[in-house]
């Protein structure tokens, strides 16, 4: 029966990217199914047993929210203490599986499913990301910093093979396991596909995916020359699968298993309100996401009605809002790599109100690292904010303890 719900979803989603669907039917399609998801599923957890006719009658909820009264946003009552115990154990509660973010932000999200909604996520991503995988089997290599229990559902289908390698661990703890385990299809951070491909990794997968760090452009330069392909992304957060790139590059929203909403930030950006309309167990309505997403307004040359982000530009938490000013990540990112073509790392860090840190490595050569300087420093003065820019130069290591941000805000916000 398992097996089943994850074939119904792989077909589900080979449907859904298909281009032999229009917008306007997929459209009616999914709001038939969100109603169906809000008569019966919502109302059988504490938080909306009273119900609601349409998903705006639902208040946004966030992170904060939902981990202040974990138990009443699912469908068993499991608390964020019984989360908590069981991450140390199995991950395992009664018949249900729990899980927890890495906390980049400093605060865990907690997710919890049962075994039927397990195995249709991953017929769902690998319907997205491995169509063919019923003409021929996969070796898939997983790189992040937690394994999960989802991984196991895949083990389970007699087409994977699949290993996961502990991106804390340190890349040379692994490197050897990997290149002997030759993966068809590679899951991994930008930074650690860039670490393989200046390596000179010699494995060929067939499918490289970007997972979990925000993917900048020259990276992507850098790991599609090594590799001979076109690198495409997995989207997926504690909340579940949000995009999965097609075989053209292009990031579709999961839109077949999420309904998306768009707050806009200014300058083209948007932060999504998601609402897993095929989530029984643990019910996210109108959840508002941390990620800064730019929505493309061209449709995909795969057909497919689902739509299409032109970047994950970076995190909400990340943006610097210095006099009333919303300063986002990737035009901070801009800003610097744009400034000279010799700059492939590099970090700005808001230290302070009106101090901001750009780190550079030391083997820079000076002249890059002044028009660095210079860039950040125009940028911000041309939107008249008084704010000081210090260089330093250091070292900027692979460092598997944490995810890699590039652009950060150490700056709590008051309120």
């Amino acid at each position: 029966m398992k097996a089943a719900g994850a074939l119904i979803s792989f077909a589900a989603a080979r449907i859904a990217a298909s281009g032999r669907v229009s917008r306007a039917r997929f459209e009616a399609w999914q709001a038939r199914a969100l109603a169906r998801w809000l008569a019966r599923d919502v109302i059988q957890v504490a938080a909306y047993r009273r119900g609601a006719a349409r998903l705006q009658d639902l208040s946004v909820m966030d992170k904060a929210q939902l981990m202040a009264d974990f138990a009443a946003f699912n469908r068993p009552g499991i608390t964020a203490a019984e989360v908590a115990g069981a991450l140390s154990r199995d991950c395992r509660i009664g018949d249900y599986t729990v899980g927890a973010s890495t906390g980049t932000s400093g605060n865990r999200g907690y997710f919890v499913i049962s075994d039927a909604e397990r195995y249709r996520w991953l017929g769902s991503l690998l319907g997205k990301a491995i169509p063919d995988l019923l003409l021929s089997r996969q070796r898939v290599a997983v790189i992040l910093p937690q394994n999960t229990r989802l991984y196991d559902a895949a083990r389970q289908t007699g087409r994977i093979e699949l290993r996961f390698f502990d991106i804390t661990a340190g890349p040379e703890t692994f490197i050897e396991a990997l290149e002997a385990f030759a993966p068809t299809v590679l899951i991994a951070p930008p930074r650690l596909l860039s670490w393989l491909a200046a390596r000179g990794t010699v494995f060929r997968p067939k499918r490289i995916f970007s997972a979990a760090e925000t993917l900048e452009t020259q990276e992507r330069a850098e790991i599609e020359a090594w590799a001979g392909l076109t690198l495409r992304q997995i989207y997926m957060a504690t909340e579940g699968l949000l995009g999965v790139s097609c075989a053209h590059g292009s990031l579709h929203l999961a839109e077949d298993s999420v309904f998306f909403e768009f707050e806009p930030l200014g300058d083209g950006l948007v932060s999504p309100l998601i609402t897993s309309f095929r989530r029984e167990t643990q019910i996210m309505a109108r959840y508002r996401m941390n990620d800064l997403l730019r929505l493309s307004d061209e449709p995909c040359a795969c057909g497919s009605p689902l739509r299409v982000i032109s970047e994950v530009a970076g995190r909400r938490d990340d943006c610097f809002e210095i006099a009333g000013r919303l300063i986002t990540p990737d035009a901070l990112r801009n800003a610097v790599v744009k400034s000279d073509p010799r700059i492939t790392d590099y970090r700005v860090i808001r230290s302070g109100d009106l101090v901001i840190q750009l780190v550079l490595p030391p083997d820079l050569p000076e002249e890059a690292a002044a028009r660095a300087l210079a860039a950040l420093r125009d940028y911000l003065s041309g939107r008249g904010l008084g704010v000081g820019v210090v260089l330093l130069r250091q070292p900027l290591g692979f460092d598997p303890s944490r995810k890699l941000r590039r652009v950060e805000n150490r700056v709590k916000a008051r309120g």
